[in-house]
């Protein structure tokens, strides 16, 4: 009678097991399946060239990472529902087109990363970068941080490089190689066109990379990305807070505000230190969360 149960429950698990695992094959299926063959493509209305037989296998390869890259990929739709709000009127305001908001978020996933490099915020400047735009770094104030300050910032460098190429997917480029890296390769191989130059492979990948997540992102559903309302991140009221002088100890600032520190690093992550020091005339606006954080 032993020996009869043991040989029912090995069958029954084994076929568990064999269930489970054709579902989960056949979830993958599904997925590496989902046609993705992109007829045309543009980035800031400049047409991608297809036709040409490198190009398609390199956006080819962007969307395959992509698509399949579920987790990763399913934040950053999550993410964008929220930030985006804040950075799409910015480039609109600046001249830049809505594209770009794509390369932000091949740069930081929407998150405030850092690099092995030591490059910061959405937008991923290195530190005399960041100066260099009038972004401030110092020892209790990082501005790369602040997905406003830092957009802004990186729309000043667009339009410069615009200014330097005409040309918004070379501009995109040398956001990754670098104005003069990328005009060095144009004189040393003689062609001025994105898809016609040999690069490193980082730069290579870059636009397609670009190209793939605006794609996913425009029709997530046809890749497999559906997500109610709800599942997306929503933006957060916040008031702001003027401060010209300075804040000793924020920990205990913030409860004063009726918030705790976690709330307050969390909507203002640029805030790098628990004091705050103001030099001269500077004001600083801190965001104070009005919704979403009390128990019910």
């Amino acid at each position: 009678m032993k020996k009869t149960y043991k040989k029912i429950a090995l069958i029954v698990g084994v076929v568990a097991l064999s269930a489970g695992f054709y579902q989960f094959t056949t979830v993958e299926k599904n997925a590496s399946e989902t046609n993705f063959y992109i007829k045309n493509a543009d980035f800031c209305g400049e047409r991608v060239p297809l036709e040409i037989i490198d190009v398609r296998e390199r956006l080819d390869r962007e969307m395959m990472v992509n698509i399949n890259l579920h987790s990763a990929t399913s934040l950053i739709i999550k993410r964008a529902n929220r930030h985006f709000a804040d950075i799409e009127p910015i480039l609109k305001r600046n001249g830049i087109p809505n594209d770009f908001k794509y390369l932000c978020v091949i740069e930081s996933a929407l998150t405030n990363a850092t690099s092995s490099a030591g490059a910061k915020g959405f937008w991923q400047f290195m530190p005399e970068t960041a100066k260099e735009y009038n972004l401030e770094v110092s020892s209790t104030v990082d501005e790369r941080y602040d997905v406003i300050k830092a957009t802004e910032a990186a729309c000043v460098y667009l339009k410069r490089a615009y200014a330097k190429f005409g040309n918004w997917t070379l501009v995109a480029a040398a956001y990754n190689r670098g104005m003069a890296g990328v005009e060095r390769q144009q004189i040393a191989q003689g062609v001025t066109d994105y898809y016609d130059l040999f690069l490193n492979e980082e730069t290579s990948r870059y636009v397609f990379r670009i190209l793939a997540l605006k794609e996913i992102m425009n029709n997530a559903d046809k890749y497999g990305y559906v997500f109610s309302k709800d599942e997306l991140y929503q933006p957060v009221k916040t008031k702001t807070v003027a401060v010209n002088s300075n804040i000793d100890d924020l920990q205990k600032w913030a409860l004063e505000q009726g918030i705790n520190y976690k709330l307050l690093k969390l909507y203002n992550p640029w805030l790098i230190d628990t004091s705050l020091i103001v030099n001269g005339s500077k004001s600083y606006n801190i965001q104070i969360p009005t919704e979403g954080y009390k128990r019910k």
